[in-house]
């Protein structure tokens, strides 16, 4: 992570810029790099003013109130727009009531109390959840004109500790109607196992409409030039109420459906080297439920009842809360968070 400036000029680098945030001068750092990718996506002096405001008030308050706190700078794209994302995280005090802490006047520090007040009246979007005790996680976008509908599905990477590039990564697609996710984990650390990864992302957007186990297979030919990589691919069938899942290797794929959970099958293999037969399984997919597909930086003891109301939430928190809680610093992580789309 870093507190350094940012430069985003390409779709590679759409993942964004982690900042870990422990002093009040960050918050210039945050700010300044906020602007400079404004500029980039032609945003007018008063759009590039809000995200100003939204930037320095997230890292700000991170600064004075968070414990271990990170704020997490990218785009967002829908079609030919761009918006900026932030995401805070802090591991707490956390609030009891959100919604009451966003009222001016608010504050646990003898301030004026307008911090999270300016951030939703300059955002967007925005979304949050906290919990006294475990902490607090805030997503906001500032658009330059129109917001754009929120997406069904929403997913963050984040690099081990002394890397400064992720081998893991996410995307997500609609071809011809089908609602399809990807995680993937390139083998090893570092630039080539983010070339593996990036490859897989850019073969999965290229692939043909089809069903998860044939993805997977056009992926495993796609990667045969890189390091390889572990992959999974699932699609969620609203109509018919099922999700189709494949995958090769450690990625963990669960299906969440109120109290109930199901874990979902990969195969051993290697896309791009080694693997049997892929094969796809189908899953039980209730009204609302949440599909989450995560690397094996991220472990699975993350209970979900820890965290009341977050289902309730945008995929995005679901994802930032479990990379947070559950995410490990020895490795590459990636969460990637979706609901049945409507």
């Amino acid at each position: 992570m870093s507190g350094g400036a940012v430069s985003i000029t390409d779709e590679a680098s759409d993942e964004g810029v982690w900042f870990r945030v422990e002093a009040p001068s960050t918050a210039s750092a945050v700010r300044r790099a906020a602007e400079r990718l404004a500029g980039q996506f032609r945003f007018d002096e008063q759009r590039t003013a809000a995200l100003a405001i939204v930037a320095a008030e997230l890292a700000g308050n991170l600064a004075k109130h968070a414990q271990e706190g990170v704020l997490l700078l990218r785009p967002v794209r829908e079609g030919a727009e761009a918006g900026v994302e932030l995401i805070a995280i802090d591991s707490g005090p956390g609030m009891a009531d959100l919604a009451g802490s966003a009222l001016d006047g608010h504050s646990t520090t003898g301030t004026l109390g307008i911090g999270l007040g300016a951030i939703f009246r300059q955002a967007s979007w925005y979304d949050g959840h906290s919990v006294p005790g475990r902490g607090t996680v805030l997503a906001v976008q500032v658009w330059p004109e129109r917001r754009p509908a929120q997406p069904w599905a929403a997913g963050l990477t984040r690099p081990m500790a002394g890397e400064t590039v992720s081998g893991d990564a996410f995307a997500v697609r609609v071809a011809a109607g089908r609602h399809q996710l990807l995680v993937c984990d390139g083998l090893g650390h570092g630039p080539l196992a983010a070339a593996a990864s990036t490859a897989a992302v850019h073969a999965f957007r290229q692939a043909p409409a089809a069903p998860p186990a044939a993805v997977v297979e056009y992926l495993h030919r796609s990667l045969t030039h890189t390091r390889g990589a572990a992959l999974a691919v699932a699609e969620l069938d609203a109509p018919n109420a099922v999700v189709h899942y494949a995958g090769l290797g450690n990625i963990v794929g669960t299906v969440y459906d109120g109290p109930h959970q199901r874990g979902m099958i990969s195969l051993p293999g290697i896309a791009g080297h080694q693997r049997r037969t892929v094969r796809e399984y189908d899953y039980h997919l209730g009204a609302g439920a949440t599909v989450v597909l995560h690397s094996d930086g991220v472990t699975g003891r993350w209970r979900p009842a820890d965290y009341p109301g977050l289902f309730d939430r945008s995929p995005l928190l679901l994802a930032a809360t479990v990379l947070r809680d559950s995410g490990v610093r020895r490795d590459d992580a990636c969460v990637l968070a979706a609901r049945t789309p409507e």
